[in-house]
């Protein structure tokens, strides 16, 4: 754990010692205000709750996060200080685990930075905050599923565009499954479980009840599942490109 701990304050220290993490949170922040206050009819709902503001996560994610994550690996390749990060005693796992630790961090400080809007909702109103907190919860474990998708790709290349676009990709891919316009054209000719399934792997579809409040255990198991997963497949690249 000492090894990971240092790599981590290592990995996390550098989004701050370049314009990543600031023009990251800045955008995140500027985009939440518009899509909550304006896109989202935060004032024309006439309710005290921040449905309209975390509604809009899965896709703010779906560019944001495949913008913070397409350096982690990349860079690392590119720059070929990926040899003299490999000849540090830490096992490649821990090293993926770290940057991975320190990227979903920058990513839980961008959702606290939106309190001014969860103060403004109960200056309003009287909001269920327990709600709240549980869909800032389910957000940041959407987000840690987004990351993970995103270092699995950046570690796939050594073109940080090229990776960005895979990610944008792949994520739009996970979003847009359980959609009406997707599942539509599974109805025509699949059963029903197939139908299930696809839906099944839509972020949305386990997002959406946690943005309501309800914190099942399928819906952190699934997100926690597709972060292991694709966290392992940008693990197995990686050990792949050593053997080369």
């Amino acid at each position: 754990m000492g090894n990971i701990s240092i790599l981590y304050r290592r990995e996390f220290s550098s989004f701050f010692a370049s314009p990543v993490a600031y023009v990251f949170i800045g955008i995140f922040l500027v985009l939440s205000g518009v899509f909550a206050f304006f896109i989202g009819g935060f004032y024309e709902r006439g309710q005290a709750d921040l449905l309209p503001f975390f509604n809009f996560h899965p896709w703010l994610y779906l560019f944001l996060v495949p913008a913070i994550a397409m350096r982690s690996w990349s860079e690392e390749r590119k720059s070929g200080s990926i040899e003299l990060l490999m000849t540090l005693p830490i096992s490649t796992w821990q090293a993926m685990l770290a940057k991975h630790l320190a990227a979903w961090s920058v990513l839980g400080l961008s959702l606290l930075l939106t309190f001014p809007l969860w103060v403004t909702v109960n200056y309003l109103g009287d909001p269920d905050n327990g709600i709240i907190v549980a869909a800032y919860i389910g957000s940041w474990l959407m987000a840690g599923a987004f990351l993970s998708i995103g270092l699995c790709m950046s570690a796939l290349t050594k073109n940080q565009v090229v990776a960005f676009i895979l990610s944008v990709v792949v994520c739009f891919l996970f979003v847009v499954s359980g959609s009406n316009i997707v599942l539509d054209a599974f109805k025509a000719w699949s059963p029903a479980l197939v139908i299930d399934t696809v839906a099944s792997f839509s972020f949305l579809t386990h997002f959406q009840a946690m943005a309501k409040g309800v914190i099942a255990l399928d819906d952190v198991g699934y997100f926690l599942l597709v972060t292991v997963c694709w966290l392992f497949a940008g693990l197995v690249l990686i050990e792949q490109k050593k053997a080369d």
